[in-house]
């Protein structure tokens, strides 16, 4: 296996309203992302999958516990963590005043890069994306499958070293959802650690390198989709999730992070 890329470290976050407790979502969640694989977050709604990449792409501060990059905690120095990590949100947040092309330019600038070097990787991405000839166009004047494209591409307009896909392929036909896999396929063959949030147990299964099941703010496994499927006897990962959320609490489903 690589080498570990970033640490979680009894991870914890509880939501506020008027300084009274609403809800925790995560409960001291430990778990070692590794350099250059595609680790797929499973759980039910409010598991707590978006609130733990929200806390990897600093949207949101943990309420206790730490992340470690590099051997040290990434709030020691947001900004040098922040311009190795690409978000692709689940809901976009996308400038509609702004075209495809100018809004991979601007994002490119927010990260540091000059005009030329931001028209060249729009250019490059573009290109890569087939999203050539749309850069004129405004978001709402494409299909969810190039706005899918072009969420991805703007992730990676600052060539991150990780990746964040929170629910990519939602609500798109099956044959796009395919042609995104292909592209989430290059990012890890090109070194890229890739962090993914899916509700297609078929997608997990085969992008996946490792698979982290949590529930109620607890990662409860963590493992290959072979080991899960050899340890629960079952012939998808669809199966063993479904054994999964029909009980959560078996002792089976609390191994802890598997070492394959």
């Amino acid at each position: 296996m690589n080498q570990v890329f970033i640490s979680i470290e009894k991870v914890s976050k509880t939501y506020f309203e008027k300084r009274r407790e609403m809800k925790q979502a995560l409960k001291e969640v430990s778990l070692d992302i590794f350099e250059g694989e595609v680790l797929g977050l499973l759980g039910v709604n409010g598991a707590g999958k978006t609130t733990l990449v929200s806390i990897l792409a600093t949207l949101h501060p943990a309420t206790a516990g730490d992340v470690q990059w590099n051997g040290a905690s990434i709030y020691q120095n947001l900004l040098t963590y922040r311009s190795i990590v690409g978000y692709c949100p689940q809901h976009p947040n996308i400038e509609r005043q702004l075209s495809l092309g100018e809004n991979l330019v601007f994002s490119g600038r927010c990260y540091g890069l000059s005009k030329r070097e931001a028209v060249e990787r729009q250019k490059e991405l573009a290109k890569e994306f087939k999203l050539e000839e749309y850069l004129e166009a405004n978001i709402d004047q494409v299909s969810g499958g190039y706005k899918q494209r072009f969420l991805i591409a703007r992730a990676l307009m600052h060539r991150p070293r990780l990746v964040i896909l929170d629910e990519p392929t939602v609500g798109l036909d099956s044959h796009i959802r395919r042609e995104l896999w292909e592209v989430i396929t290059k990012l890890k063959k090109s070194g890229i650690t890739v962090i993914l949030t899916t509700h297609y147990l078929d997608e997990a299964e085969h992008l996946s390198d490792r698979i982290c099941l949590i529930h109620e703010g607890t990662v409860r496994t963590v493992d290959t989709p072979e080991n899960l499927k050899k340890q629960h006897q079952k012939n998808s990962l669809e199966e063993v999730f479904l054994k999964f959320v029909d009980d959560p609490e078996a002792e089976i489903f609390n191994s802890g992070a598997g070492d394959e």
